[in-house]
């Protein structure tokens, strides 16, 4: 059994988890040295969706850190604590374990509604730059002052095929989510298998609870990041319309430059992964 170590807050960590407040170990991967760059993924996934990220900048000369979101991947699978003020306090306790400081933090998807909540909830005296990648802030849901939202049925629909047999849903959500869907894609039947087995890494019940958090108000989130902030997103993104995500984000965050990315799907660190790679590194030099 690993070795355990305490810091200064308490928390307690090895070289590849540190243990929540709870007790739910999350999984982390921690490699490189320079300055710290932290990757927080989308849903279903775990960190092995930045693998593209991860090799690119450790060979850039900078440390990188992916953790695997409670119920997700390598991550311990509680039956509570699957929202995001969680989640944001979990990646809080990985940062303080590893004593991260001048730190650009990264979010895909819902791992971009992760960092804005550790930004709103922890504040930026760690962080240096971020990214959102696209992000699922600042609201996805219909209402009333947010009419071009996607309405609760469609969130719905997503807890519907997650219960009735998400091992067939995957598959299928693979497809719009890397774009294979279009006419004359080129489908890379790997990259859905790889999809599919980080996702069904994953607990049920965790991913069932977490589609809820597709549908909070980040706004306020996002109002309190005062760093640099460098937001990418598709134009044929099927899941996260840029429109109300990305281009909204961008009028928020007020220290914020906003790069779309035509014809690309929500999955395009992995289908654009050269064009990300190049503009993370570029933000992360300037």
């Amino acid at each position: 059994m690993a070795s355990t170590s305490r810091n200064a807050s308490g928390e307690r960590f090895t070289a590849d988890s540190v243990i929540a407040k709870d007790g739910t170990r999350i999984f982390f991967k921690d490699w490189g040295s320079g300055k710290p760059v932290v990757l927080s993924h989308g849903w279903p996934l775990d960190a092995d969706a930045w693998d593209s990220q991860m090799l690119f900048l450790v060979q850039n000369g900078y440390r990188v850190i992916a953790h695997d979101r409670r119920g997700h991947g390598r991550s311990g699978q509680s039956s509570s604590g699957n929202d995001v003020d969680t989640y944001a306090d979990d990646l809080a306790a990985v940062i303080n374990a590893l004593d991260l400081t001048e730190m650009t933090l990264v979010g895909h998807s819902m791992g971009g509604g992760e960092i804005a909540r550790y930004m709103g909830r922890h504040g930026t005296s760690r962080v240096a730059k971020a990214v959102l990648i696209s992000a699922v802030v600042p609201l996805m849901l219909k209402t009333a002052s947010n009419p071009d939202g996607l309405p609760e049925s469609a969130f719905d629909g997503i807890r519907s095929n997650l219960a009735n047999n998400r091992s067939v849903f995957y598959k299928n959500l693979a497809m719009a989510f890397y774009g294979f869907n279009r006419p004359n894609a080129k489908i890379e039947q790997g990259t859905i298998e790889e999809f599919w087995r980080e996702g069904m890494a994953g607990s049920i019940l965790a991913q069932y609870q977490c589609v809820k958090q597709f549908e909070v108000d980040y706004t306020e989130d996002l109002k309190k990041i005062t760093v640099p902030t460098l937001i990418l997103h598709g134009d044929d993104d099927q899941l996260v319309p840029v429109d109300i995500s990305g281009k909204m984000s961008a009028k928020i965050i007020k220290n914020s430059t906003l790069k779309v990315y035509p014809g690309a799907p929500h999955g395009m660190c992995t289908t654009a992964a050269d064009k990300v790679n190049a503009d993370l590194l570029e933000f992360l030099r300037t």
